[in-house]
């Protein structure tokens, strides 16, 4: 097994890749050159819906369109990913703080953490829309959210700090989904890459994007390191499974302000990869709302 470039994207700062299982598309997003892309394996072919502001994470939705974190708040959009309705806007600073990685729960919610862009303090927080549109905080004292991801026994909430280089646990209520609190799942060294975005497959095995460590990691329920993958840039940035068995792992990357001897020695940065794995992933649930 091992990563190729399923799509030459090219993209500043890819994120949030998402299989839907209906139209056999993987939708991802472009955080800094903001535009929500949907990619059809079969074809190769990928279209772009620009949008006039970061983007961050996005879910779909059971009546049709998004759900999504931009910087201006939580937004319901068409499914051209024009802005329908503002739900929420929890953060206090805009020019400083926007929403980054989420997805949507097994209970039809949408979870999605912001990022603090000066990184001098952990001020940043996950919040979680259900579906009547109430916008409720859930975990704080994070510098950067990331890796959201929830087990198949719909037992846990995973979810990362990417600059402390470590992921947490939470317990979660198997039949409301009410969070309890958060432990170290597993703490990465500092230099060797941390963690960004997830996924969690059929037999709750964590998958995750390592970023500035040119690899994907796959961690057991324990929280131990199984098996390692490198990837053809050096930031990868989040996992998703896909494919009409839910057996390719596709990866976004980023390019954005990487230095350029990084770039040159990584020319494939910010494509799209794909790897076919072993174990399949799980449906993604769409937002109720």
């Amino acid at each position: 097994m091992g990563f190729e470039t399923a799509y030459h994207a090219q993209a500043a700062l890819g994120e949030c890749p998402l299989w839907c299982g209906q139209t056999q598309r993987l939708w991802w997003v472009d955080i800094e050159a903001p535009a929500i892309h949907c990619f059809d394996p079969e074809t190769g072919q990928n279209q772009t819906f620009p949008l006039d502001e970061n983007v961050g994470c996005i879910g779909l939705r059971a009546q049709g369109g998004f759900i999504a974190g931009l910087r201006s708040g939580l937004w319901l959009l068409d499914a051209q990913g024009r802005k329908e309705k503002l739900i929420a806007n929890p953060q206090k600073d805009t020019r400083i703080s926007r929403f980054n990685d989420g997805r949507v729960d097994p209970w039809g919610r949408f979870w999605a953490g912001t990022i603090y862009e000066p990184r001098d303090r952990p001020a940043a927080g996950l919040y979680r829309v259900n579906a009547a549109l109430a916008c409720q905080p859930m975990a704080g004292d994070i510098k950067v959210s990331n890796g959201v991801a929830f087990s198949p026994d719909r037992r846990w909430l995973y979810h990362s700090d990417t600059p402390a280089h470590v992921i947490y646990r939470y317990p979660l209520d198997p039949q409301t989904g009410e969070i309890g609190a958060r432990t170290v799942f597993h703490q990465f060294p500092f230099g060797h890459g941390r963690p960004d975005g997830a996924a969690v497959d059929a037999d709750g095995f964590y998958w995750s994007a390592l970023y500035e460590g040119a690899r994907v990691v796959r961690l057991s329920p324990e929280g131990e390191i199984v098996a390692e993958y490198p990837v053809p840039a050096r930031c990868p940035t989040m996992c998703a499974l896909g494919g009409a068995d839910l057996r390719t792992l596709y990866v976004t990357s980023a390019r954005h302000g990487r230095p350029p001897e990084e770039l040159a020695d990584w020319p494939e940065s910010g494509n799209l990869f794909a790897m076919r794995v072993d174990v399949p992933g799980q449906p993604e649930p769409r937002f109720a709302g």
